[in-house]
């Protein structure tokens, strides 16, 4: 109960509702000097300027302590954020690999057991990815090459086509870009990736990089909410953030079934998005972000092991997937949207959550919580495709439909679990096949290792709509010999 109750006053006293707060005690100071006004007549004004003649220093120091005050509020109010464009990395067709073809080449490699082979069917049957994913060349060699040199191609193939579509959408030239955030969990070379695009972009020597590691899927809410933070600093700033995650390195060739997963889950993917705090960007720009919240579970030694690289018995490097993986979600979760609630939700919503509360904890009496309707507050979600385990638990715990879920399980079904950068396809994918209408709110929603969930809230600042072909369709005759998601007959066009 106490942790509840400091989630929701994190919510309630963050910098926003102060700034509301402080809004508002200026509309009523304002109104009411309007009202004495509005009372004043021609003989009061023969009284005022004999007061001003015998109190000139009360005057000075009115005006004083109301200069302080204005420059109070605006060193604390905080510079709107814009997202001009972002792109997600499209993979040529050389790069696809089949589910049949995923687990030839698992076998031919000699690497696992029959039994490892067939876990690796079971789940694949069952975790909602489909048979048009892809793997980098290195995976897909046989046997595998893993080397360095193909994790550094992988990652260069993916950022610079991101970052290429996003600098031909925005127009930007690279030697704009001021602050540049990148987060990559597992692959992290010397020098740094955000090094290796300073290279092959030739940015400017003063730009602010930042490299970001070991932060797993939930990775890119931070990645922006570090942006946020920075352009709050620099005005007149254009920030460059990118999210992928490494397969090439980071391949399993044990046969650990908890740390087999990763493997039937993971494909190729990648985001890029550009952000300004410039004002003028405000009437080209497609999103102002509103709110980024995290919630950090490491504290608790159950939530830090539950997602955990390591080696296993015969010393092959991967990462274990605990048991209790979707329950800690599932509190990750409730905690997150505890503090994420009062800053979006309307007042009706607020007061049903706080009376369900207080007679739970206050009144002693035994009710389910109170699961606030967030489709209320927003209109679009976009929650991490981590698996179908995930989108059902989300759907469910937030009383969502199928239509709210559908951008997360045709990412999921389309090009597998991307990593941090999942979230913007499904960005991409309600563009292009539903349109986000001018002041709608997307919800993206993430999941890491740590144990983290994090969400960021932007606001449509026009109408989004992309064409169909940005969404790159599945290959028709692949996939109806194959698939195993009724659904899927949406993407494959």
């Amino acid at each position: 109960g106490v942790g509840v109750l400091k989630d929701v006053r994190k919510g309630y006293f963050s910098r926003e509702w102060s700034n509301y707060a402080m809004c508002g005690v200026g509309v009523v100071l304002v109104a009411l000097c309007f009202r004495s006004l509005l009372q004043i007549n021609w003989k009061d004004f023969a009284i005022i300027r004999i007061l001003l003649e015998t109190h000139v220093v009360n005057l000075l120091l009115g005006v004083m302590i109301l200069t302080c005050l204005t420059m109070f509020y605006l060193l604390r109010r905080k510079r709107p954020v814009y997202l001009i464009d972002f792109a997600v990395f499209k993979p040529d067709i050389s790069d696809r690999c089949s589910n049949d073809e995923f687990v030839q080449k698992s076998q031919q490699s000699g690497f696992f057991t029959e039994d490892s082979l067939a876990f690796q069917r079971k789940i694949m049957a069952n975790n909602g990815v489909g048979n048009d994913t892809y793997l980098p060349p290195g995976v897909r060699a046989v046997p595998p090459e893993c080397t360095m040199q193909n994790a550094r191609d992988e990652a260069a193939l993916v950022l610079f086509g991101c970052i290429d579509e996003v600098l031909k959408r925005t127009g930007i030239s690279p030697k704009q870009i001021d602050i540049l955030v990148l987060n990559c969990s597992l692959f992290n070379p010397t020098p740094s990736l955000t090094a290796m695009i300073i290279n092959k972009y030739k940015l400017r020597s003063n730009i602010l990089s930042f490299n970001l590691s070991g932060m797993g899927c939930s990775a890119n809410p931070i990645s922006v909410g570090l942006a946020r933070d920075l352009l709050q600093v620099y005005a007149g700033s254009y920030a460059l953030v990118l999210s992928t995650e490494n397969i090439t390195q980071n391949w399993y060739f044990g046969n650990e079934k908890s740390m087999l997963i990763p493997n039937t889950l993971f494909r190729m993917g990648g985001a890029c998005m550009l952000l300004s705090n410039k004002f003028i960007d405000r009437f080209r720009a497609k999103y102002q972000l509103l709110h980024v919240v995290r919630t950090h579970k490491g504290a608790n030694d159950s939530c830090y092991y539950c997602v955990y690289q390591k080696e296993d018995s015969e010393g092959f490097r991967g990462v274990h997937l605990s048991k209790d993986l979707m329950q800690i979600a599932a509190d990750a979760l409730k905690q997150n949207i505890t503090t994420l609630g009062p800053l979006i939700l309307p007042l009706s919503e607020q007061l049903k959550f706080f009376i369900n509360l207080c007679r739970r904890r206050i009144l002693k009496q035994k009710l389910k919580p109170y699961i606030p309707n967030f489709k209320k507050a927003v209109q679009h979600f976009c929650i991490h495709a981590g698996g179908r385990g995930v989108i059902d638990a989300l759907e469910k715990n937030l009383s969502l439909d199928l239509k709210d879920v559908e951008p997360s399980r045709q990412t999921l079904w389309r090009f597998g679990n991307t990593s941090s950068s999942s979230i913007w396809y499904e960005l991409l994918y309600s563009e292009v096949h539903r349109g986000v209408r001018r002041g709608d709110r997307v919800w993206q929603i993430a999941f890491g290792s740590g144990f983290k969930c994090n969400s960021a809230v932007w606001k449509s600042l026009r109408w989004n709509k992309r064409e169909l072909h940005e969404w790159p369709a599945c290959l028709p005759e692949k996939v109806s010999a194959t698939s195993l998601d009724p659904s899927a007959a949406i993407v494959c066009h």
